[in-house]
């Protein structure tokens, strides 16, 4: 198969759906053999590793909570026993706690770093000694790293922390050839979406105020992800490129 990524190795945590499953898709159909990441959706990553071994690459669906090492740990130990290097890696998966600040505790703070921000730095350790050529590390952020989103405060809290871990790992590991990026995404319709008790609002609003268009899918996300990893991207280090349509220049 060729394609611009032809013969790379790809690991895309939490694969099974939205953002993460367009992603996979994205990179397989680029030329990527795919090492999926899930936690509870075992049976929708291994449909998605069918599609993709249908293209004629590699798939592979790995169990893992991407933010307790012992479990990264066991993550690239299973990916060690099929692949002999990493590529690519996405870190996709995310969790949180949709409360006001105010009612939140000490544990919720904890669950919102460790899954959303702390999880890119041992998904960096774990890769990083598998870039033996090099690679690319691209961290999911979201428009609550910037603006206060209701019920959103911890989860926004760890987006910003992500972003700020993301420009750190750019500059101690671009000497060796790894690029560490940020997508920052803005309105998706995903299943996490449906969590939202004010979903239909953050639509609604993202509708009316993005300049390029009412829809934001898990596709355009995934586009974004994949200009990334592309050779011609290869001085882009330490960069949060948002994919909002515009929506955050519009006030």
């Amino acid at each position: 198969m060729t394609g611009p990524l032809a013969g790379k190795i790809a690991l895309v945590t939490g694969a099974a759906r939205g953002i993460g499953r367009a992603t996979a898709l994205k990179l397989a159909s680029s030329g990527c053999d795919i090492v999926a990441n899930y936690y509870n959706s075992h049976g929708e990553t291994e449909s998605l590793c069918g599609e993709i071994r249908a293209m004629g690459r590699s798939a592979i669906a790995v169990q893992g909570s991407v933010g307790m090492p012992d479990s990264v740990d066991e993550m690239f130990a299973e990916v060690r026993k099929h692949f002999d290097r990493i590529d690519i890696v996405v870190s996709n998966a995310a969790s949180g706690v949709l409360k006001p600040a105010m009612e939140m505790r000490l544990k919720h703070w904890r669950w919102c770093m460790e899954t959303n921000a702390f999880a890119l730095n041992l998904l960096a350790q774990g890769a990083a000694p598998l870039m033996t050529q090099g690679g690319r590390i691209v961290a999911l952020s979201s428009l609550g790293a910037y603006r206060a989103i209701p019920s959103y405060g911890f989860i926004g809290a760890s987006k910003a922390a992500l972003e700020a871990l993301a420009r750190t790992l750019a500059q101690e590991l671009g000497p060796k050839g790894i690029r560490v990026n940020v997508v920052n995404a803005g309105v998706v319709d995903t299943d996490a979406l449906k969590h939202f008790p004010n979903r239909d609002q953050l639509l609604s609003e993202f509708s009316e105020r993005t300049p390029a268009g009412p829809v934001l899918t898990p596709q355009d996300v995934a586009n974004a992800i994949y200009l990334l990893c592309l050779p011609e991207a290869e001085m882009i280090n330490g960069h949060t490129l948002f994919v909002d349509g515009g929506f955050a220049i519009s006030g």
